[in-house]
């Protein structure tokens, strides 16, 4: 790429957030002249996420850093083979392997730590317990933010967390990997084993799984090492 600066920068929210907790990540990224675009996932299934994706990749000027938080992971996995994409950074985030899919992932954390407090499903759509979200998901922030992330909770369909990786993206991209290490979503001990694998460039945060609203700007200096990093190449 040459001397060509890298300044698209596509976030892709999980599974019971939207894309609006990604603000104040958007505000340090655009402060250093960054063009960000926030993808609105429906969450219903993975296919439908990595659609939605890609067709904000598509609408980009030239090439782009792919961020994923949790679950979007997974979606950035399926995404990000497209063409424009010359980078992957995953935030506390699910990074399966071809055939893998976020439910699999789960299913093999360490039975003795943390498991997200995630109710039984109703009408094939999944919430967290709203009683357990501020400690669970976002223990870092004020009770009063907690209260409303969890009150504001976007169903989650089955399907989403079911869906199987097909190509996965970091085989073909270089990847970036923040490692939460007060996470009691994803155990930290998953999440180094995740980003081991994928060969990413780890940074690590002490944070909750909620990094990207407590700690946006740690998450913004990575993305931005990504962006350097890739137009070194």
């Amino acid at each position: 790429m040459g001397t060509y600066t890298l300044r698209n920068v596509v976030l892709v929210h999980g599974g019971f957030v939207d894309g609006s907790g990604w603000q104040g990540v958007y505000e340090s990224l655009t402060r250093d002249g960054f063009r960000v675009s926030v993808v609105q996932n429906p969450t219903l299934s993975l296919d439908g996420d990595a659609d939605a994706t890609r067709r904000v990749i598509d609408a980009q000027d030239g090439p782009v850093v792919l961020v994923g938080h949790s679950y979007g992971g997974a979606v950035i996995t399926e995404a990000g083979t497209h063409p424009n994409v010359a980078a992957l950074v995953y935030i506390a985030a699910f990074a399966p392997d071809k055939d893998e899919s976020v439910s699999t992932l789960i299913a093999g954390f360490p039975a003795d730590g943390p498991q997200p407090p995630i109710l039984p499903p109703r009408d094939g759509f999944l919430l967290l317990d709203r009683d357990k979200f501020h400690a669970s998901f976002a223990a870092d922030l004020p009770a009063g933010l907690a209260a409303f992330m969890a009150d504001s909770q976007v169903p989650w369909r089955v399907d989403a967390p079911a869906g199987a990786i097909t190509d996965p993206a970091w085989r073909a991209k270089p990847s970036w990997y923040l490692v939460t290490t007060q996470d009691r979503m994803i155990p930290p001990s998953a999440q180094r084993a995740m980003a081991e694998r994928i060969g990413a460039t780890v940074s690590e945060v002490a944070a909750s799984h909620s990094v990207y609203v407590s700690q946006p700007d740690a998450v913004a200096t990575l993305i931005a090492q990504a962006a350097a990093g890739t137009a070194d190449r």
